[in-house]
């Protein structure tokens, strides 16, 4: 069987009682009824239970669950409550499943052990029978022969188990469980469970009825500090004994040599506190007065004879010194105060029945059993005593106040700063404290709540709970205000579409910042708008608007400057203006150039049109004519047009032929100018001939028809007659023809032009020259 032993039988008892459904009766059920376990193990004992749903109109509620063992005037008493188990009872409940465990049995543990449940229901009290019988036992040394020895347990074991032999309190060799060795009269021997060597067997001598041995009353003692205990042994010898004493092996650092023990009589911690007595040959008793917490030790017991010394490697007997502790069996928390069970705890079991001294804020309570019921409000402080021992209470508990927060530094926070807040909750006992954050889960433990680099993410508020044995009060809440300068802010254009010309558009600056911001617009470095709120709005946005934009936010913690934005207005063209170039006289034949431009946004396409023609002329904000000619007068039309919208103007060209009797005018003038000349030259060739005797008139003229006309080519190469000297173009500006769409503003919008085309180049006149009547300029009129 295993040291946590589970028999295998299940027995069920089961209380039954007339109930309204009559379905579901009364009762509990145990694994196992019958369970036996070696002293120092540890024991598993587990049940289940059930019962009606209700009773009547009563829904049935469980009200309380525990495990006993006694009756004390009729009345059952918790295991929990009871100082035999201090700090060896586990209990546990889940729905209707429930489980007892002790640990570090002995032998006094055995006994019946019985499951009770209380509900809500009249008379509505179960006890489960017959209950669980545990029986503990020691492991046992016995004769299995007349020269072996067997380490047996009467309890058995499923398992094989390992075994430790010693000799003369000397560990020695094999695992059986059978001694392995040769056994000498004078000689005493031990076993243990392996991994259990504090609960070995009782020394058994090997043939002799006397031999050296050492066997110790009380393996493990605990008691309460400030009181005294005894810790025994029996000890038999072969030889004279020449020395003996206790000793702790714990003190071994003080020893002058770690390997030899020395008295505990001679250690100056337990001066004037030791005492040795022997009421009988053969057993020895250390007693230990005033005990401390510093006593918690192993002692053994040490014996020396001509020729032998009793050098135990078994454990001797472990002493626990514990205070006493305020533990809350039952709790209920009100708004107000606290109910509550109080019971005076020890993990130690007493060897007697005592009594024990309650303290309520100082003032002894008349109540000498280790419970105590009571209501208590915040500030009360509670303590028990063993009645005798006042001076060592236990550490007082209290019903804690509401706690409150403080904040270091207490000036304004800065972020990047230190800030530590603390929890604390006025009372003499210890409290457990937790940090929240509002409507978050657990922050931080621990009684403070430390920022080593606080951040703007930090504020909010903060409120702790602390907790100790009478309950859990919660802090009010403490609202942390992190400052800090403005971060860089960020720019939003809504809508965040293209722009188009005459709608509302809307900038936005943010910028995290506490305290809050003030924020100041700008175009390039011209200042629009200051203020707290960070928006600046166009109700009708015009082309003017475009520009580079951006803001800055500031506090009195600093400032910061956003990236820049552009905002580019879209809008429809303009009316085109046209123009021709040249704009002085443009002689037939050469080049001209129709200019278009209007303003849009974005940039317009250009389409040049003439009239009654379908299909463009050109593409381009420039219409060029390589060699211009009366053909090529008329109306042209240029379109500039974008994804906004579209705008036309026209240019009309025309060309006037001039009057013939002008140029036979013309003609004549210089025909008879020249004639002149020439009769003038002739008159002068005359008379100079005529002074010269045998000189006859000159015919060279009829004599000579050749070269008559050699001088007239000459006479007129210079002089050139012009067709069409006056073509005058005149262009308007005005919106296109019928298959155009015009406004009446763009039959207003109308620009002449006059454009003078000669065939051949103009005279070369001087300076002094008359400006010649038939020369005409081109000239530009827009009317309004």
């Amino acid at each position: 069987m295993s040291l946590t032993a589970v028999a295998a039988v299940i027995f069920v008892c089961v209380f039954s009682k007339s109930v309204v459904h009559g379905q579901n009766d009364w009762g509990v059920t145990y694994t196992s009824t019958d369970i036996c376990v070696l002293e120092g193990s540890t024991v598993d004992i587990h049940c289940t239970y059930t019962y009606p749903s209700r009773t009547g109109d009563i829904v049935t509620t469980v009200e309380d669950t525990f495990w006993f063992t006694k009756v004390n005037d009729y009345k059952h008493v918790d295991l929990r409550l009871s100082s035999v188990f201090a700090g060896r009872l586990q209990f546990s409940c889940d729905k209707n499943t429930c489980s007892l465990r002790i640990t570090d049995l002995r032998k006094n543990d055995s006994d019946v052990y019985y499951f009770r449940f209380i509900t809500n229901q009249p008379g509505g009290r179960y006890t489960g029978q017959p209950g669980v019988t545990l029986t503990v036992k020691p492991l046992q040394l016995q004769w299995f022969s007349m020269t072996q020895l067997e380490c047996s347990s009467s309890c058995g074991s499923p398992d094989p188990p390992s075994y430790i032999w010693y000799k003369n309190g000397q560990k020695t060799w094999g695992e059986t469980s059978l001694y392995p060795d040769k056994l000498n009269q004078t000689d005493s021997y031990t076993c243990a469970l392996k991994g259990r060597e504090d609960f070995p067997s009782t020394s058994v001598c090997g043939k002799e009825q006397i031999c050296n041995t050492v066997n110790y009353t009380d393996r493990r003692i605990c008691v309460f500090k400030g009181s005294s205990v005894n810790i025994s042994c029996t000890y038999t010898s072969v030889g004279y004994i020449t020395s003996k004493f206790w000793f702790s092996p714990e003190r071994s650092r003080q020893w002058q040599n770690p390997s030899q023990p020395e008295d505990l009589s001679k250690d100056s911690q337990y001066s004037g506190r030791v005492q040795v007595t022997e009421t009988e040959t053969g057993r020895s008793t250390l007693r230990i007065t005033d005990l401390r917490e510093t006593d918690s030790a192993q002692y053994h017991f040490k014996f020396i004879t001509w020729g032998f010394e009793w050098r135990s490697s078994l454990p001797g007997t472990t002493l626990t010194v514990t205070g006493l502790q305020v533990q809350v069996i039952r709790l209920t928390v009100q708004e107000s105060h606290t109910e509550a069970e109080l019971k005076c705890h020890s993990s130690c079991r007493p060897a007697a029945r005592l009594s024990y001294v309650w303290f309520k804020n100082g003032e002894k309570i008349t109540k000498e059993e280790n419970s105590y019921k009571d209501q208590f409000y915040p500030g009360d402080i509670i303590s028990c005593a063993l009645k005798g021992h006042e001076d060592y209470s236990s550490p007082p508990v209290s019903a804690l106040k509401v706690p409150s927060v403080s904040v270091s530094p207490q000036s304004e926070i800065m972020e990047g700063s230190s800030v530590t807040l603390i929890c604390s909750s006025d009372g003499n006992s210890a409290a457990n404290y937790t940090w929240y954050r509002k409507n978050q889960t657990v922050v931080s433990k621990g009684p403070q709540l430390v920022f080593s680099s606080i951040q703007s993410s930090d504020s909010g508020q903060y409120y702790c709970t602390a907790e100790n044995e009478l309950g859990r009060r919660t802090s009010e809440d403490t609202f942390i205000n992190v400052k800090y300068p403005p971060k860089p802010p960020s720019v939003s254009v809504s809508p965040s579409a293209e722009i188009v010309e005459g709608s509302s558009v809307n900038l936005t600056c943010s910028s995290d910042a506490n305290p809050a911001a003030n924020y100041t617009w700008y175009r390039k470095n011209q200042t629009l708008h200051q203020g707290s709120g960070g928006s600046y709005y166009f109700s009708s946005i015009t082309s003017e608007n475009s520009g580079i934009y951006y803001c800055t936010s500031e506090n009195q913690y600093g400032h910061n400057k956003s990236s820049c934005i552009t905002i580019d207005v879209q809008y429809p063209p303009q009316l085109p203006s046209v123009s021709v170039s040249p704009s002085a006289e443009i002689v037939e034949g050469s080049s001209v150039n129709l200019t278009c431009s209007s303003d849009a946004n974005p940039a317009a396409n250009y389409t040049w049109y003439k009239e009654n023609e379908d299909s463009p002329k050109a593409s381009g904000q420039i219409f060029t004519i390589t060699d211009f000619r009366p053909e090529h007068s008329g109306n042209y039309y240029c379109e500039a047009q974008n994804t906004r919208g579209r705008q036309n103007s026209t240019l009309y060209l025309t060309v006037f032929t001039g009057f013939p009797w002008q140029s036979v005018v013309i003609g004549l003038s210089l025909a008879v100018l020249l004639m002149t000349v020439y009769l003038l030259v002739r008159k002068r060739r005359t008379s100079k001939q005529s002074s010269v005797p045998g000189d006859r008139p000159d015919n060279s003229e009829q004599s000579h028809p050749g070269r008559q006309e050699e001088q007239d080519d000459d006479h007129y190469a210079s002089v050139r007659f012009v067709n069409n000297q006056v073509d005058v173009a005149y262009f308007n500006t005005r919106p296109a023809g019928a298959h155009r769409h015009k406004t009446d503003e763009e039959e207003d919008c109308v620009v002449y032009s006059a454009v003078r085309c000669n065939r051949a180049a103009p005279r070369a006149t001087s300076p002094d020259t008359e400006e010649d009547p038939a020369a005409l300029y081109s000239t530009v009129k827009k009317i309004h």
